[in-house]
């Protein structure tokens, strides 16, 4: 399996080859590009997502990261001819090597200090399921179908990082029924399961994304990395250290710039404007 180039910095200055990549002011978009085929993924466009996202841990001009779908498609996973045909041909090693690789598509979007919101209309579906899973927050349309499918090409649910991930946004029990059964979760029930943030229209759901991505960009950014890190940080602690943990991310937020901005601004009766030192 090949992978993509390394990224360099600035990544408003990179060209994606395998997915389409753009930066708007502090806003990135990464857009997932095969529309005749619902946007499947190929070892190459797993290779140069971790790259992006990794490159983008180091960007400090992008604030904010959107992911979508061309064509009223978010992705309908690993494309059946590119990917799963060659797996079925290979040995453990290199088994391992891409289950690896796939992995690091959700450390790298874990890592990523940036709030990272997906935009997901129609097919969302393995693979793709869990980039939407990896998000930190998800918008969708009423014509969304999310399906966790692995079971249906006979592989376990656990993929990804789903078995620890998927039921702290839904809940254990609904998670299991999912990961089980592979079967799709429409728009309307992923909202109502807490999957989907909010739902918007096929029309709109993009420009919603990248109007909250804006929104957050503009925002304390270093407060914003710091809720990311601590999100993912207290899931493996208890209450007490989380607190403990809490009060040293919160007494360095009180050092930055943006939190005396914001009391200047307060006091001043005007709304603050954040720089994200």
């Amino acid at each position: 399996m090949s992978a993509a180039n390394p990224v360099t910095l600035p990544l408003s200055g990179y060209k994606a080859r395998h997915v389409r990549f753009a930066v708007s002011g502090k806003v990135a978009t990464l857009t997932l590009d095969r529309p005749d085929k619902k946007n499947p993924l190929t070892f190459d466009s797993y290779a140069e997502i971790v790259d992006l996202f990794r490159a983008a841990a180091k960007d400090k001009g992008v604030k904010a990261i959107v992911v979508t779908g061309a064509g009223g498609n978010f992705c309908s996973g690993g494309d059946v001819f590119e990917i799963i045909e060659p797996l079925t041909k290979m040995k453990t090693a290199d088994l391992l090597d891409f289950t690896k690789m796939t992995g690091d598509v959700v450390k790298a979007m874990r890592t990523a200090p940036q709030p990272i919101i997906s935009a997901i209309d129609g097919v969302c579906a393995g693979a793709g399921a869990i980039i939407a899973m990896a998000s930190d927050i998800r918008i969708g349309t009423a014509a969304a179908k999310v399906a966790f499918l692995f079971n249906r090409v006979g592989l376990a649910g656990c993929d990804m990082g789903a078995c620890a991930i998927l039921p702290r946004i839904i809940g254990q029990g609904r998670a299991a029924e999912l990961l089980f059964t592979g079967r799709s979760m429409g728009g309307e029930e992923a909202e109502r399961f807490g999957f989907f943030n909010k739902l918007a229209t096929s029309e709109t759901v993009l420009a919603e994304a990248q109007k909250l991505a804006s929104d957050l960009a503009n925002g304390p950014t270093f407060a914003n990395a710091m809720t990311k890190r601590m999100l993912e940080m207290e899931w493996a602690m208890s209450v007490e250290q989380a607190i403990e943990a809490e009060a040293v991310a919160q007494a360095l937020c009180m050092e930055t710039e943006d939190f005396a901005r914001a009391f200047r601004a307060f006091a001043g009766k005007q709304k603050p404007v954040f720089e994200g030192d």
